[in-house]
């Protein structure tokens, strides 16, 4: 038996699947797309089924990836199936036409009417009772922040029904709903209350844009202070007193030859500068990335759950146009700061080819991942702000510029915003810690065997004398268009498997402030990580691929050549 969770967007199916779950969840790609659905098991009547939480959908016609997803599994659907369709109760009539469609496949349907206490804050009464007349299924008011009636939605899943109703055209049902709602639901009147202030406040330009920026100027400092905390006061003692002592003393003794204990511990006790696999290959990761990483998914989950993102989207939504996109984009480049292959899976939101070309390219050149930022702050801190200060000012212009050409050149549907704003809502800590824990378990498991990679590549380049001979191929380009060392284009090969460790092996070479810059600059934009590679040829294809690589290299050839001059 299976069961599916099916509603609109921002209706909390999210925070119902935390309720009826456990902690085992495996969150996956739907068979030929990369959008991803949430499985986990529930226990009904005795018996263990399985729950899948699907892409949140306006209707059955898809309009977009995410809701083609939701459609096919909703034909997939097999006898002794059932669907939960999951409604918001502060948006009934928008909610119901989701609903109507379901019943009309002729498969057992039960809704959960969530959000009920904000509907009484609101001043509406549903008469549950007369709204199952109507439907034919059973209705079950839910708070899922607080769990309110999930005991009762488990109770009753087993009354799921098919009731017998004919096919609509869209006039037809947005008529039914109309007569459903002017039966079922009333609204009283009530008081604007200081969260209406705080929520128009965070909506208008003139005070959402400095809020705005406060917000997202507070999440990172936040980021950068907790990260900093692990490190210094947990990570690095563990890594320097207890790990590579250990490690080394082991390897030294064990290790049949030299070649074996240069790739596994390295020829120098640094642990960034040392490019073992059991040394560097581990201490990056886990004590450098990590911290980084899994702070910047707790505040963005935060700002998920708490209903902000999409406020931020509506106010970079005319900025957006400028550049092909809609606000909506910020959401991918959002989550790209915390890894450049979730903002590139996230391209799906956006409905048209041409958007996701020009949001892909953008993440790419301009995004640095959040262990690429930690490294870039590492390598530059120790030289002043203005450094770092001026990667960051350059990658804002590439973003807006490269963007700007982007839009005149490719011609194509670039449609509208259309973005349902919630209301702010308390976050739920379960639900906060499962998705932490899943993006951070994406994390673990993909990008660091890369890191790994990249490291033992390194080794084996060095080892064998194909890295000098590179070096030597490809040196007069570094030294003469960008004045960097010849042995910089090590640190750029190396960057197409982690940028991350890229940026971290620049620190062995001596360079100038002026060099470091540039050669931080031409990693961040100049390719994808082969992690993000990989996502974009799924989600590009590989034609746009191709092109959007071609982009980058142009890019980055003319912005290093001009930062040479220039600094």
């Amino acid at each position: 038996m299976k069961i599916l969770l099916i509603g609109n967007p921002n209706v909390g199916k999210s925070v119902v699947f935390s309720r009826l779950t456990g902690a085992d969840v495996i969150s996956s790609n739907y068979p030929g797309t990369t959008v991803e659905i949430t499985r986990g098991s529930m226990r009904v009547n005795g018996k263990t089924v399985e729950l899948i939480d699907t892409p949140g959908a306006y209707c059955l016609k898809p309009t977009c990836k995410a809701e083609g997803v939701t459609s096919c599994m909703v034909k997939e659907l097999q006898e002794g199936d059932i669907v939960i369709n999951v409604v918001d109760a502060t948006n009934l009539e928008r909610n119901l036409y989701l609903t109507l469609e379901l019943l009309e496949k002729k498969i057992p349907v039960i809704v959960a009417l969530n959000m009920w206490d904000d509907a009484k804050h609101l001043g509406i009464k549903i008469d549950t009772k007369k709204l199952e007349e109507f439907l034919g299924v059973p209705v079950v008011p839910t708070v899922a922040v607080t769990g309110e009636g999930i005991k009762e939605l488990v109770f009753r899943i087993n009354d799921a029904k098919s009731p017998e109703i004919h096919r609509h055209n869209q006039d037809e049902r947005w008529a039914d709903i109309g007569k459903i709602i002017s039966e079922v639901q009333r609204v009283t009147h009530r008081h604007h209350t200081p969260m209406d202030r705080i929520s128009d406040a965070t909506i208008r330009p003139l005070t959402g844009i400095p809020l705005g920026l406060i917000i997202l100027l507070l999440t990172f400092v936040l980021i950068i202070n907790i990260s900093e905390f692990l490190i210094n006061n947990l990570l690095d003692p563990f890594f320097e007193h207890f790990y590579i002592p250990l490690i080394t003393d082991l390897v030294d003794t064990y290790s049949p030859s030299e070649i074996l204990t240069i790739i596994l511990i390295g020829d120098t006790p640094e642990l960034l500068e040392s490019f073992g696999l059991l040394t560097t290959g581990v201490y990056i990761p886990f004590a450098v990335v990590l911290p980084y990483v899994l702070s910047f998914y707790f505040f963005l989950s935060l700002l998920e759950d708490v209903g902000y993102l999409p406020r931020l989207s509506v106010l970079v939504d005319n900025v957006m146009h400028r550049i092909g996109l809609h606000g909506f984009a910020i959401v991918p480049t959002f989550l790209g700061l915390g890894c450049n292959v979730p903002g590139a899976l996230a391209l799906r939101v956006l409905e048209t080819r041409e958007q996701r070309f020009i949001a892909a390219t953008l993440i790419s050149i301009a995004v640095p991942c959040a262990a690429q930022q930690a490294m870039i702050v590492g390598v530059l801190g120790g030289r002043g702000i203005l450094p770092i200060f001026t990667v960051y000012l350059t990658l804002v212009f590439l973003y807006v510029i490269v963007g700007y050409f982007l839009n005149r050149i490719i011609k194509g549907e670039k449609p509208e915003l259309l973005l349902e704003i919630p209301p702010y809502r308390m976050p739920d800590f379960l639900t906060l810690s499962k998705k932490t824990w899943m993006r951070l378990r994406y994390f673990l498991t993909e990008a660091v065997p890369f890191v790994l990679l990249g490291i033992f590549m390194v080794n084996i380049l060095y080892i064998s004398g194909i890295m000098g001979f590179l070096s030597l191929m490809f040196g007069p380009v570094s030294m003469n268009l960008f004045g960097l060392p010849s042995d910089a284009i090590a640190a750029l090969l190396v960057g197409f498997l982690r940028k991350d460790v890229a940026v971290g092996m620049l620190l062995a070479l001596g360079m100038t402030t002026k060099q470091l810059i540039i050669a931080v600059v031409i990693l961040s934009i100049y390719f994808p990580c082969v992690a993000t590679f990989t996502v974009l040829l799924k989600e590009l294809g590989f034609k746009d691929t191709v092109k959007s690589a071609s982009v980058m290299l142009i890019t980055v050839l003319i912005v290093g050549g001009f930062l040479n001059l220039i600094l």
